[in-house]
């Protein structure tokens, strides 16, 4: 809408104006910085600050226009930070540190998760009750897990290789023998396979066991950073006060939830409405250093907590420098703070 202003002079009558001269000029257009943010998977309330931003205007008042661009399972989005194609992407702890040891001029600013959502998911009445409960049970679990939280769990509890089996993303192997037990996302799996069922199945959130990672980071180049850094800082600034209304069912939700479920038509709404009474439950935003720093908290200490825990599974190489993963000069801020 264009908006348009009336002189002092004129709006008291002070001034004679012509018939055909126009009572007012139009106003400059707002300059908004432009900004492409990448998820990494389809659209879902897993993502919901950034729509909620995106919706409740967060960004165009802070002078940004935020493209957030959906992932999806033939999309490499480290590819596309690393060509220039978008400004930032949703990351994780183990890319941060492979952009140091790879010597790549990337890095972590906010980590919106404290808590790493995976699951491993049993079968009820089959007591599954704790990680001690994995022992003999067979575990279908992918590619990824093997390399990053499965090591730790494996030394930890005495768990063995043997019992690996492939994840193929479809819940009939799991439906189909009650003695395993499968990786999934605490608000995503557990869900379906309820619905499978008809009751809740249990479920391990492999971050209780120990496992520290930050998870749904915003990775960045150094470059942008640090030449846009006032850009950058309201852009996380907005992206915090967005997670901080999306969780509490704040204004414009209804709005944020509209374009995820635009843009992924798999969102429904009681898979949103379940997706975001576990995070909250869980503490999956807010716990750990967001209880102090406010939602996007990291700290040193738990960054090299973590390398540590890494390097005693040998999932990390030594001697690499953990300060180069990260930034804490856009966060800590206490906003969303309980």
């Amino acid at each position: 809408m264009t908006a348009y202003r009336l002189s002092r002079r004129a709006a008291l009558g002070l001034a004679a104006v012509p018939l055909l001269q126009p009572l007012a000029r139009p106003a400059r257009a707002q300059t908004l910085d432009k900004l492409v943010f990448q998820t990494d998977w389809r659209a879902q309330a897993e993502h919901g600050g950034y729509y909620q931003a995106v919706a409740a205007g967060l960004y165009r008042k802070a002078g940004i226009e935020c493209d957030v661009r959906q992932g999806g399972p033939s999309l490499n989005i480290g590819q596309l930070l690393l060509t220039g194609r978008v400004d930032m992407t949703m990351s994780n702890s183990f890319e941060a540190f492979t952009y140091v040891r790879e010597d790549a001029p990337f890095f972590t600013i906010a980590s919106i998760f404290q808590k790493d959502p995976q699951v491993l998911i049993g079968h009820p009445d089959t007591g599954f009750d704790g990680f001690e409960d994995l022992k003999g049970r067979t575990l279908l679990i992918g590619n990824g897990g093997r390399v990053t939280y499965w090591p730790y769990l494996r030394k930890k509890f005495g768990l063995r290789d043997d019992q690996l089996r492939p994840y193929t993303f479809n819940m009939a192997p799991f439906l189909a023998d009650r003695n395993v037990v499968q990786q999934g996302f605490l608000s995503s799996e557990p869900f379906s396979i309820a619905q499978a069922i008809g009751r809740m199945p249990p479920y391990l959130l492999i971050a209780d066991a120990g496992f520290s990672a930050y998870q749904t980071t915003i990775a960045i180049s150094r470059k942008l950073a640090s030449e846009k850094h006032d850009l950058i800082q309201r852009f996380v600034d907005a992206t915090l006060e967005g997670w901080a209304q999306y969780l509490k069912g704040g204004p414009g939700i209804e709005a944020a939830n509209a374009l995820i479920k635009k843009a992924n038509p798999e969102q429904t709404d009681d898979r949103i409405q379940y997706a975001i009474k576990v995070m909250n439950e869980r503490g999956i935003v807010i716990s750990g250093d967001a209880l102090q720093g406010g939602i996007g908290a990291m700290t040193d200490a738990r960054w090299q907590s973590f390398y540590q825990s890494m390097i005693d599974v040998d999932v990390l190489p030594k001697g690499l420098d953990v300060a180069r993963a990260y930034t804490l000069d856009f966060v800590n801020k206490g906003i969303g703070k309980p």
